[in-house]
């Protein structure tokens, strides 16, 4: 038994060529019991009794569901927001910036009831700073921050994952505060124009 000496040039050989010929057999194995592993949820009571099969998916052709309380991309009902900051104020990374404007009257209700009072001209969440902790659909009040089911947006620039959900551009932005100035200012004179009692 010479031959099993590891340190000999034919020893060395032999124990290389068992170890392919072990490694094939496996594969031809796997190979032989391949079944297609059917795409479902974690959640699913069967996911852990298919052992066998391919690992990957045919994505995106087929996809694996994500679970119901998965965090992924951010998405905001520009109409259900009432510019109350707590999400920004909440968020670890300042991943979200929110600038408001007050309007001179009530912008109407969301679909809860809340009343609007604010314009939104800027509401940005740059998905490369989230650390998706979810946070800031907890404390949201209207319940209008949330996280979708999307996890496939890449991007080729950095500033692509930065999501626009103002309802102004800068130009009305400007004619809001505008309006919004005369009128503190139109008030501040009625009030100094009152008479003291």
């Amino acid at each position: 038994m010479g031959y099993k000496r590891r340190n000999s040039y034919l020893g060395a050989a032999l124990v290389a060529a068992l170890t392919l010929t072990k490694g094939l057999r496996l594969t031809w194995r796997h190979l032989v019991r391949h079944r297609r592993r059917v795409p479902q949820s974690v959640a699913t009571p069967g996911y852990f009794a298919q052992p066998d099969g391919p690992v990957t998916v045919q994505y995106p052709r087929e996809a694996i569901p994500v679970p119901e309380v998965g965090r992924y991309r951010l998405y905001l009902e520009t109409e259900d927001c009432i510019g109350c900051d707590q999400c920004a104020r909440v968020c670890p990374v300042d991943c979200i910036t929110i600038e408001k404007v007050k309007a001179v009257g009530e912008l109407g209700q969301t679909s809860d009831g809340s009343k609007k009072r604010f314009w939104l001209p800027t509401f940005d969440i740059d998905m490369a700073k989230c650390c998706y902790c979810g946070l800031c659909t907890v404390v949201c009040p209207t319940e209008c921050l949330t996280m979708t089911k999307n996890y496939d947006y890449a991007e080729y620039d950095r500033e692509g994952f930065i999501f626009h959900f103002g309802n102004l551009s800068p130009a009305q932005a400007r004619e809001k505060e505008a309006e919004l100035a005369a009128f503190e200012a139109a008030k501040a004179a009625a009030k100094a124009a009152a008479p003291t009692p």
